[in-house]
């Protein structure tokens, strides 16, 4: 079972979608069951669970897992095909996100775009290294830190923009045979604390509220329109 898959199929995006399904992808990350073993924790009986299971497998987003004999029935044992999912943009592709249409360094929307596309470029890049069994050379950095004023966010922010480029200026060779373009997403958010729901909200632009923690990721991952299982082989 992988760790996190991305589901690309609209359909398949629509199924994961459904609560109840949701709650049985849930229970079988735990690990494998059938549908007898999920009707008594989903509340549903014993047809209706296996009739999700079949609608989920059809998605490949449950497998088999194995089979075994109770009395004179032989059950299917279920299992997800990842302990988490994410819905790539291509799901919805008509109205995907392109941080191209507006590019602006201080919009959390165009920050939103950016994710959106690095969540659709790396799906796509693990499909194609999964397909071709090659190991998909990726790098993510996450941190995080506290600024004691906006000031001092602002200067940090200062440094990273420089530092950053003139690593790309050092590395960068547009033309080198053979050469392998990678994308640098680099993103300053403030942390989202699950315990404080009532953080205020900063508008896009804006500076946050000094002494609040926020978090800089920094994410390398080839282009969307290479090879996803070229001769790069790191993990």
């Amino acid at each position: 079972m992988l760790d996190v898959t991305v589901i690309e199929d609209a359909e398949a995006a629509a199924v994961s979608l459904d609560p109840i399904r949701a709650r049985l992808l849930a229970e079988l990350a735990a690990g494998p069951a059938s549908a007898a073993m999920l009707a008594g924790k989903v509340g549903l009986p014993r047809q209706k669970v296996n009739y999700h299971l079949k609608t989920l497998e059809r998605h490949g987003l449950v497998e088999l897992a194995g089979e075994r004999r109770k009395g004179n029935v032989t059950e299917r044992l279920m299992r997800a095909t990842a302990a988490s999912y994410v819905i790539s943009p291509l799901a919805l592709a008509a109205v995907q996100p392109d941080p191209d249409r507006f590019r602006d360094q201080l919009s959390a929307r165009w920050l939103l775009a950016l994710g959106a596309r690095l969540v659709r470029d790396v799906g796509t890049l693990i499909t194609g290294a999964t397909k071709a069994r090659k190991r998909l050379a990726t790098y993510a950095l996450d941190g995080e830190v506290t600024f004691a004023s906006a000031a001092e966010r602002a200067a940090f922010i200062e440094e990273l923009t420089a530092g950053v480029g003139a690593l790309i200026s050092k590395y960068h060779d547009g033309d080198a045979t053979g050469g392998r373009p990678h994308r640098i997403v680099v993103a300053v958010h403030p942390t989202v604390r699950p315990e404080t729901p009532a953080d205020p909200v900063v508008a896009d632009g804006a500076d946050p509220v000094a002494g609040r923690p926020a978090v800089t990721a920094v994410t390398g991952s080839g282009t969307e329109n290479e090879d996803p299982a070229g001769p790069e082989t790191s993990r």
